[in-house]
């Protein structure tokens, strides 16, 4: 009994160091975004192996077969993201990449419901038990390849792809609401731009770069038109 709740502290611990050395640093300063971290449990959704690497500063490694650099994004990342979005109650979201179901996880407890598209069937399959376990219902989780947009259940209030895209397609902006918000991670290694692209009405949009990062990219994105000599 001693021993577990010794292992309870030291989690609570770990997950507080991580709120303040980590993300808070990384200008992540919306209350509301902080206090979520501490209600959705990372652990959870982590792999078990990786269970003790929960709040290391680090992308963790996905199982189920997904590729080498198919992997969880750094819980400073996670926050940002969320806090970038400034997700309402009333929001209707498309997460493109499903993956742990961690960030899953947190659209749904900001927003009205959440639709997680994901290539990998066998993740998918994992995240679903994940959610259900945390009693997160507002989640319709979908198969499929939506690196190129993805029209089902859409328009969408906020829009997150949780891998990065050499090229963002116009699909995806066609796919926000008036005033509908897109968070992507445009570019190639080793520098990439996180941009915000809001949808501002009759089909124009205004988009800001928020800072700079480098994340594995989503299978299947789209490449940049070469030149050949």
């Amino acid at each position: 009994m001693n021993a577990q709740i010794e292992l309870d502290r030291d989690l609570e611990l770990a997950r507080f160091n991580m709120v303040e050395q980590q993300i808070r640093t990384w200008d992540v300063l919306d209350q509301n975004v902080l206090d979520l971290l501490f209600t959705v449990r990372r652990e959870d959704f982590v792999p078990p192996q990786y269970r003790t690497l929960a709040f290391v500063d680090m992308e963790i490694p996905l199982s189920a077969n997904a590729a080498a650099d198919e992997r969880m994004l750094a819980p400073k990342l996670e926050a940002r993201i969320v806090q970038e979005l400034t997700i309402k109650p009333t929001d209707r979201i498309l997460e493109v990449g499903t993956g742990s179901g961690y960030m899953t996880a947190l659209l749904a407890k900001r927003g009205a419901h959440v639709t997680s598209v994901e290539i990998n069937s066998q993740l998918s399959a994992l995240a679903a038990a994940k959610l259900a376990s945390h009693d997160i219902s507002n989640v319709t989780l979908e198969i499929g390849d939506a690196a190129r947009g993805w029209e089902s259940r859409g328009p969408y209030d906020v829009i997150v792809l949780t891998g990065s895209v050499p090229v963002l397609v116009d699909e995806f902006q066609r796919s926000l609401k008036p005033g509908g918000r897109l968070l992507s991670i445009v570019g190639e290694a080793p520098v990439m731009e996180a941009r915000l692209t809001t949808q501002t009405g009759a089909g124009a949009v205004a988009s800001v770069v928020l800072f700079e990062t480098c994340i594995p990219a989503l299978r299947n994105a789209p490449q940049p038109e070469r030149f050949v000599f």
